[in-house]
């Protein structure tokens, strides 16, 4: 089974000021690099008075693409400590502008570092990072008497319920990581004295985003 994987689900805004400077660092989720294109080139127009709009992307699962621009900062000062903060937060499908209204202050080239990697972090406070998870698909069908053993199982091990229907029996829909497959299905084996339905997909990957499933 292959490990989660982080992404922005809601993009998001942060603001910080060092010596007078504001640094405001906008996100958005993207998944390809024309929809990060686009979300830099929407930013410097809706901050075309401010002094530098700085970017960073990270796309794919195994941050396969990545890109990043000081837009006449010093060289290596905006754009490559915005994506190492992606990288390092393991954030992928996210593109961040940190736009600058410079204050007036110069900040050295640490300065500079630390503001916008910190702009980054503040931004991404305000998001919403989801987790894909990879599991296998499985319906369990049983009768009220075991139906109540199994859903005691599938809350004790947090197993996400897709669907639950409430007929002559119980039906569950749920999400099992691959690895726990034949010990679930020997408790539920126990649970039903062996007559509960089961029956098995291929592993898919989904998200639980306020207790929603997503796939």
């Amino acid at each position: 089974m292959k490990p989660p994987i982080r992404y922005l689900y809601t993009g998001g805004q942060g603001e910080i000021e060092v010596k007078r400077s504001r640094f405001i660092a906008t996100l958005a989720p993207v998944t390809t690099e024309d929809e990060a294109a686009a979300f830099i080139e929407q930013q410097k127009k809706r901050y075309w008075d401010a002094r530098h709009n700085c970017s960073a992307f990270v796309i794919g699962a195994n941050a396969e693409l990545t890109r990043c621009s000081d837009d006449g900062e010093p060289p290596h000062t905006a754009g490559r400590p915005m994506l190492d903060l992606l990288l390092g937060e393991e954030v992928r499908d996210v593109c961040v502008v940190v736009t600058r209204y410079f204050g007036g202050i110069l900040l050295g080239t640490g300065g500079l570092t630390r503001a916008y990697r910190d702009a980054v972090k503040e931004g991404l406070d305000n998001c919403v990072i989801a987790e894909k998870r990879q599991a296998v698909p499985v319906t369990v069908r049983a009768d009220y008497t075991a139906s109540g053993r199994i859903a005691y199982r599938v809350a004790e091990a947090g197993y996400p319920i897709v669907n639950t229907v409430y007929e002559d029996e119980v039906t569950y829909s749920l999400l099992i990581p691959e690895e726990d497959c034949a010990g679930f299905r020997s408790a539920v084996a126990d649970a039903s004295q062996g007559k509960a339905f089961w029956e098995a997909g291929d592993p898919v990957w989904y998200s639980l985003v306020g207790g929603e499933t997503i796939f």
